[in-house]
């Protein structure tokens, strides 16, 4: 089984499914980046305007900012959240990877035993007809198949 990342070997859904796991990896961890940065700097940034100032206004302005940084912070948390769920989501499916696995190889596995099945059947069939024809033979020229036809020519 290919693993992510790694560069797929030949066509089909197996590869395809390695070029696409690779893609939904690099596509999370770049969103983990931009979330984790997010939350530092507008946590940096909401310490740095925390300074109390003498001015009212000035306060008033670093609030709202205050404000904003928090929000900022509390969406790019949300976020992290999501891509958690979607991590773990993601680790339910991946067992389903190998769970499909597992049933296409079972699956091989029973084609491969209804072929020898097949080819058993046809054999035991053509012995049979074989037997039949013997059998066949052996009756219409044996003595007891005239004699029960001569008998039954008298009753007529």
């Amino acid at each position: 089984m290919s693993k992510p990342g790694a560069p797929s070997t030949g066509g089909g859904p197996t590869a395809a499914a390695a070029v696409a796991a690779a893609q939904k990896q690099k596509t999370l961890l770049h969103r983990l980046d931009n979330d984790v940065s997010t939350i530092v700097d507008n946590f940096s940034h909401l310490i740095n305007v925390a300074r109390v100032n003498d001015p009212p206004v000035r306060n008033a302005q670093e609030a709202f900012q205050m404000e904003m940084r928090a929000a900022r912070m509390v969406q790019a948390a949300d976020s992290l959240l999501k891509l958690v769920s979607e991590l773990k989501q993601t680790a339910i499916f991946s067992g389903f990877a190998s769970l499909n696995e597992n049933v296409e190889r079972r699956i091989a596995e029973f084609d491969l035993l209804e072929e020898n099945t097949d080819r058993l059947l046809e054999r035991i069939g053509e012995q049979t007809a074989a037997s039949l024809k013997e059998l066949e033979t052996h009756y219409y020229s044996s003595l007891q198949r005239t004699n029960s036809q001569e008998r039954m020519l008298q009753f007529l």
